[in-house]
Parts: C-alpha cells; structure tokens; sequence
C-alpha cells in the first residue's frame, strides 16, 4: 500500500531537506496564448505530440469510436513540475520561508526557535531537521490568521515581485511553452482545463488565470480550514491554523470529484503524487489520455526523477508502460522549455 504524506508536510519538508543541500543562494506573466491551427502545438516534437493530437482528434470527431460530448471533456494538470518549474524548490516553499522574514518583526521569538531561526539564519539543514511538526508549525504561521482576501493580496504581491533563484526570471515566467500551447489547444477544442495541485489553492487561484488561462474556479488544490465571520466592515473568511484537505496522491481524484463533479478523460502530471490522479482518469474510462513529463534536460532545465526529493518519478515511471501513459521525454519531445 502506499504512503501518503500531506502537501503542507511531506513535499515542503523534502524540498526544504534537498535546498539544503544543493541549493545556492513582475514583468507581465505570459499568458496562455492561442497558437496557429495550422500548427497547435508548435514547440513539441512528434512523438508525445502525434498521441495528443489524435487524441484531441478523434475526442472532437462527433460520431466516431473516441468520441467525447463536449460536457465530458475534462483535463486535469498538476502544476509544479508539470506547468512550471518546481526545482531547486516548490515555489509555495520559498514563498513560506520570505514569509517567515517579512513576519519575524512582529515574533521576537523566532529568533531561538526552530525552524523560525534556521529561516532567519539562512540555515535550510536546520529548517528540514525540525521535521513535520515544524514544517506544519512555519507553514500554518505564515499562510493563516488573515482572511482569505488578505492573503490573496499577499501571495499576488509575492508572485509578482520574486524571483526564481536559477532563471532570475519572475516564477510565473518559468512556465512550459509547450504546456502553455497545450492548455490553450484543449480548450480551442472544448475542452475545460483545470489545475489539482498538491499547492495550495489560494495560493494559486491569485494568478493563475493570468499565467495560465484558468480561472480560480478551475483550480483544486490543498487548502487551509476557514471561518466565516461578520465584521463591521463586512462579512470574511478567515483563513485558520489548521489543514482542511491535502489534494495530493490519493487526496487528488477526491479533490476532482469534490470540485470538479467529473471524471476527466486527460491527466498530465509529472511525479508519483500525480498516479492515483493518471488511475483515476485512466484505468476502465475509455476514452482518456494520461502524459507524464519526465524532466531528462539537464540542459534547459533539470534532469530528476527517481532519486529527487522534489517532484520524484519512480513507481508512476514504472507503471506508465502498462498503464498506456505516454511518458513525454522533456529533451526529445520539446523543441523549447521556456517562453524566455
């Protein structure tokens, strides 16, 4: 059976224990953009390529065996690793530890307390050594106690102002080009595209229909537990320092059905968190498509899959071959990364 570890949790505490040891020290967000149809899909090479494309076809062919009716076509996508980079580390991670810095002010008493002092210290070892209940502790004392639209301002003032640590580029630009053409492609074909991602889903829904062409109610994510309250100034939600649900491994296909209602008939992800997701889209639902993007360029991006602590690729890598998952080989199969 398999182990589940909670987003808020399992995937920032790896990443946190991997920056530790590897890791050195906005312009307009490019939007999903329309591409020719002549040519869809203009930075992917045949091969993943040729299997979308007949896919979208034949889904679209009103009367023919792969037929899906308009009202069906749904397609999921997980994000980091899958739409953007996730190397050296999740992005919500480093949006957690400037957190920590912005608030350390207000806490004096971070300045003795794990993983507060690792953070303020610019010591990540010590960040990962405090382990899951330190993770959560950080996590649930920078995302919560603000109302669900102050940290909406807080996570699109972030997004817009830092910098991924390799690119040096804003995150939102650090985007797949190939992805982005993929996205606007399904949906030229009627098909409505949404992002299940182990990341918090406030902390996306602020830009994602900017970056991606998804609105906020396309977005599942992992999400804190809120509370209505009726203030003087109007009624809010505020944001509690407790976990509601984990949309992540197993936690996705319940998030789909949760906010969804559908079952998708196309799954992309890139790590084994996204196989229960591929399973649930693909096995005894025909139609469907399931594509796994298996990060091999270490050239223009990275190279990681099985041995990474961020985004691992091991069982799902393994089972694709049996499940008909295309795997989509980063360096053969995209002609760019990047939009930049």
């Amino acid at each position: 059976m398999r182990t589940h570890t909670t987003e808020t949790v399992g995937t920032l505490l790896m990443a946190a224990a991997l920056v530790a040891a590897t890791c050195s020290g906005p312009s307009a967000p490019p939007a999903a953009r329309a591409t020719p149809a002549a040519d869809p899909l203009p930075s992917w090479n045949d091969g993943a390529r040729q299997a979308i494309v007949k896919f979208v076809g034949d889904a679209t062919m009103s009367g023919g065996p792969g037929f899906v009716p308009p009202p069906e076509r749904i397609a999921v996508f997980d994000n980091d690793g899958t739409l953007w980079s996730e190397q050296p580390m999740y992005v919500q991670l480093a949006f957690a530890l400037d957190r920590v810095k912005v608030l350390a002010p207000q806490h004096p008493e971070w300045k003795t307390k794990q993983p507060f002092k690792g953070v303020l210290d610019g010591d990540l070892a010590a960040v990962a050594a405090a382990g899951e209940r330190g993770i959560v502790e950080m996590v649930m004392a920078t995302h919560a106690a603000m109302t669900s639209a102050e940290f909406e301002k807080v996570a699109a003032d972030w997004i817009a102002s830092a910098r991924h640590p390799k690119y040096g580029k804003p995150y939102t630009e650090c985007v797949y080009q190939p992805m982005l053409e993929l996205l606007a492609y399904l949906r030229a074909n009627g098909f409505k595209t949404f992002i299940v991602s182990g990341g918090g889903i406030e902390f996306m829904r602020p830009w994602a229909e900017k970056v991606y062409g998804v609105p906020p109610e396309q977005v599942v994510g992992s999400s804190v537990k809120l509370q209505y309250e009726l203030r003087p100034g109007g009624p809010v939600l505020v944001r509690q320092a407790a976990v509601d649900f984990v949309d992540d491994k197993a936690g996705k296909p319940v998030g789909i059905q949760k906010h969804v209602g559908r079952r998708p008939v196309l799954a992309v992800g890139n790590s084994d968190g996204d196989t229960e997701m591929l399973e649930w889209t693909t096995i005894g639902h025909v139609p469907s498509l399931g594509l796994l993007v298996h990060h091999t360029d270490a050239g223009r991006e990275t190279a990681y899959d099985r041995e990474s602590h961020v985004g691992r690729l091991d069982t799902a890598l393994d089972e694709a071959p049996s499940r008909g998952w295309i795997v989509v080989d980063m360096k053969a199969d995209w002609k760019r990364v990047f939009p930049f």
